[in-house]
């Protein structure tokens, strides 16, 4: 049990390690020797995790978003109202896209496999932005909006900022960004 529990650590370990230097430096351009030699470990440390680099780049990916869907949820304790709540799940999304490099986004707009869990994470959020204005308009918070077309006009925004264009056209960071589509959200939904 102990060598299950210590396995599972440097599993994860491995994965936290092996997401920040993807992050940091994309992927297309590494191999696996490259990886390995990185993150101080065999190749074979890596085929336990994944069987080919494809897979270890999707299991990667995986892996940041999973930790950073949490990481936002949490972002929602203790704030009450749809504005704080829509504001601070917005925020909180650009503050974990804030690490991913221009190459990282490059490369993963260009893996097909990368590009699938990042499109099903932005849909993903699309619904959580929509659950939380249906909620606000429920709570008489917001007028009657559509809340699958905000939902949908938001994570057009959000994909586009996460592509920098936004940076491109306007000159925001991305944490900028975010903070102007949750106050355009939010003061668009407003009675």
């Amino acid at each position: 049990m102990a060598t299950q529990v210590r396995g599972a650590a440097r599993r994860a370990q491995l994965l936290d390690e092996l997401v920040a230097l993807l992050l940091a430096e994309g992927f297309a351009h590494l191999t696996l020797d490259e990886i390995a030699t990185r993150l101080r470990c065999s190749k074979s440390t890596l085929y336990s995790l994944a069987a080919s680099k494809e897979q270890l780049v999707r299991t990667a990916t995986v892996h940041f978003f999973k930790a950073a869907t949490e990481r936002v949820e949490r972002a929602l304790d203790g704030e009450a109202g749809a504005n704080d709540r829509i504001r601070a799940y917005l925020e909180a999304v650009g503050a974990q896209l804030r690490p991913a490099s221009a190459r990282f986004m490059a490369d993963l707009a260009a893996s097909e496999v990368a590009r699938a869990v990042y499109e099903r994470n932005t849909a993903i959020a699309a619904r959580r932005v929509q659950d939380l204005i249906t909620e606000g308009v429920a709570a008489g918070e917001y007028r009657d909006a559509h809340a699958a077309f905000v939902a949908d006009v938001t994570t057009a925004t959000m994909v586009r900022i996460q592509r920098w264009q936004v940076a491109d056209a306007t000159g925001l960071d991305d944490a900028q960004a975010y903070q102007e589509l949750a106050s355009l959200v939010t003061n668009g939904l407003l009675r």
